[in-house]
C-alpha cells in the first residue's frame, strides 16, 4: 500500500494517513500543496472536517522565516505552550507556525482564496529547496490569515512522529515538493476522530490509498539507508 500511497501523492490524488493507535490515533485527508484546487478544499472541508493545514519542510520553512508558534507565543506569558502540554506527544511542541493569507486573497476563508494561498507557499517551498529565486516570502503573503502552516522537526520522524512529519517523509520519497496540505478526518455522528476502519473503508469507496504511521516509518528507514549507500558509492 505504500507505494500505491507515494503513487497518488505523485499524481496529485488524495491520500489517507493514519498515525498510531497510542498517539493521536486520526486520519487525515492528504494531498501535495502545488496541485491543490478549490474542489480539494471543498472536499476536505465536508469529508474531513478538521483543520486544513499545510506541512511544510524544515528546511524551506528556515529559508522562509516562518517560526514556530510555540516559540512567538513564548513572550505571552501564560499563553505560550509548556513542555509537557501536547497529551498525544509530550517530548515535543506543537508543529503549527503561521497563520497565512496570500496577499491577492480577498478575505482568504474561500475555497478558492485558500486554494492560491496554498499552491503559492508551495511555490515558495519549491524555490526555497532549489536555490531561491522568488520574492520574499512576506511580501507575497500577510499574517494572521485562513491557512494554517505547520512547520516539520529539523530531523523529520527521527525527531517526531506527527502527521505533519509524516507527510513531509512522504514527499521526500515520492520525489515532489515536500509541502503537503492535510485535515483531520471527524466523524459527523460522534464529533470524534473518524476510526480507522471507517477512514479505510471510505478510501476504498473513493480510491484513496490508506496508509499508516507504521508503514511509512518502515519505508522512510528504508529509503534512507538505500540513499546513504548511493551517496557513498
Amino acid at each position: 500500500m505504500i507505494n500505491n500511497a507515494i503513487n497518488a501523492l505523485r499524481e496529485g490524488r488524495f491520500i489517507l494517513i493514519y498515525d498510531f493507535d497510542n498517539r493521536e490515533r486520526e486520519t487525515d485527508l492528504t494531498i501535495r500543496s502545488d496541485a491543490v484546487t478549490p474542489q480539494d478544499i471543498l472536499r476536505m472541508r465536508k469529508d474531513g472536517g478538521g483543520l486544513i493545514c499545510t506541512a511544510v519542510h524544515p528546511d524551506a520553512a528556515k529559508t522562509l522565516g516562518l517560526p514556530f508558534a510555540t516559540d512567538v507565543f513564548s513572550r505571552c506569558g501564560e499563553l505560550g505552550e509548556k513542555e509537557g502540554d501536547v497529551p498525544y506527544d509530550r517530548k515535543n511542541h506543537s508543529s503549527f507556525s503561521l497563520w497565512v493569507n496570500h496577499r491577492e486573497t480577498f478575505t482568504g476563508i474561500t475555497d478558492h482564496d485558500r486554494a492560491l494561498t496554498i499552491t503559492k507557499v508551495a511555490e515558495h517551498v519549491h524555490a526555497a529547496m532549489n536555490g531561491g529565486g522568488l520574492p520574499p516570502f512576506g511580501r507575497e503573503f500577510r499574517t494572521p490569515g485562513h491557512s494554517a502552516l505547520l512547520r516539520a522537526a529539523d530531523t523529520l520522524l527521527d525527531q517526531r512522529q506527527g502527521q505533519t512529519e509524516l507527510s513531509i517523509a512522504l514527499a521526500i520519497m515520492a520525489g515532489v515538493t515536500p509541502a503537503v496540505t492535510v485535515c483531520e478526518m471527524l466523524d459527523d455522528e460522534t464529533g470524534y476522530a473518524l476510526e480507522k476502519e471507517k477512514a479505510r473503508a471510505y478510501g476504498d469507496e473513493h480510491g484513496f490509498p490508506f496508509v499508516t504511521g507504521d508503514e511509512i516509518i518502515e519505508a522512510w528507514n528504508e529509503w534512507k539507508k538505500e540513499n546513504l549507500l548511493s551517496d557513498r558509492r
